[in-house]
């Protein structure tokens, strides 16, 4: 099967007023998180926009509070730390285009990093970061320049700490939250999450499926946290091999496709596929998102 198609770039201007119009119409608590959603926190942080109206109508389910302030304890004897086979490396810089198809809109630039591998706290972690802005007509409408911050355990995979810092629209916000499944204290700078064990945040989750073993096993359950609710995440192997065709180039790639779940219920309204390169570094060349309001593809550029 061969995936991608050429995009025409935004330069009428009533294809400008039909995109201006079609946001201008949707539920303030659904346009601004789901335009976040297809340009700044990449695959999962769309949950961002499907959860939006439920977290206004009911308490996070992740169960955050703010930290209080708690005792140093006395670091213990360090053993060394196991670390997970991955295909990717530090200093690993993917860039992104996002196009908004349904308008062929050209909407942001996306980059991931893998900033490195490092002591977190006394816990070996990779340290995973998106850089996200809307450009163009989508800057117009929306201006936003983030960056999301991970880090991941390296040797269960699972999320430590997750940070967001938003430029959106004028208005800066910075929030950072220490997952916590073991019942110990957070410091007092940042918010404690408990989380179930295991728990990834949208960042963590896309380097998770890059380290899975799709061909051994196929399906991949994990809880993931976004920043307010935990949500339950199933992804399987939908297509072992297919070409997908993107601005880096043409590449055989695996075709994962990821569902989400709130309190055993899929939100069926926004579904997630990835296309990883079937090479050595697993590279993410494609994701596609359906929103509410269209379809966002993200589209690998280059690769450092």
């Amino acid at each position: 099967m061969h995936i991608g198609k050429q995009q025409r770039p935004l330069r009428q201007r009533s294809d400008f007023r039909r995109l201006t119009i079609a946001l201008h119409h949707q539920p303030k608590a659904i346009t601004a998180p789901a335009i976040r959603a297809i340009s700044g926190t990449v695959i999962l942080a769309a949950i961002l926009a499907l959860g939006a109206t439920a977290q206004s109508q009911r308490p996070a389910a992740s169960g955050a509070t703010k930290a209080k302030s708690a005792p140093r304890t006395t670091t213990a004897t360090k053993k060394p730390a196991a670390v997970t086979a991955v295909p990717f490396n530090a200093g690993e810089r993917l860039s992104f285009r996002v196009i908004w198809s349904k308008f062929s809109v050209n909407a942001a630039t996306i980059q991931l990093a893998v900033i490195e591998r490092r002591d977190f706290f006394g816990r070996l972690a990779w340290h995973f970061r998106a850089l996200a802005q809307t450009i163009d007509t989508m800057h117009i409408i929306y201006p936003l320049d983030d960056q999301i911050d991970s880090y991941t355990d390296a040797d269960q995979l699972s999320s430590l700490q997750y940070e967001m810092y938003l430029h959106e629209q004028g208005k800066q916000q910075t929030n950072s939250w220490r997952l916590i499944s073991d019942g110990s204290p957070a410091p007092a700078n940042v918010t404690a999450a408990r989380v179930s064990p295991g728990t990834r945040d949208p960042i963590g989750l896309l380097y998770v499926l890059r380290a899975a073993v799709w061909k051994s096993a196929p399906q991949l359950r994990a809880p993931v946290f976004d920043g307010k609710n935990l949500y339950d995440v199933v992804a399987h192997l939908e297509s072992p091999s297919e070409q997908a065709v993107v601005p880096a180039g043409q590449f055989t790639a695996s075709k994962i496709a990821v569902r989400v779940y709130d309190h055993g219920q899929e939100l069926s309204t926004t579904h997630f596929t990835v296309w990883l390169a079937q090479d050595a570094t697993r590279t993410p060349v494609l994701v596609e998102t359906e929103l509410p309001i269209g379809t966002a593809r993200l589209e690998m550029t280059a690769k450092n």
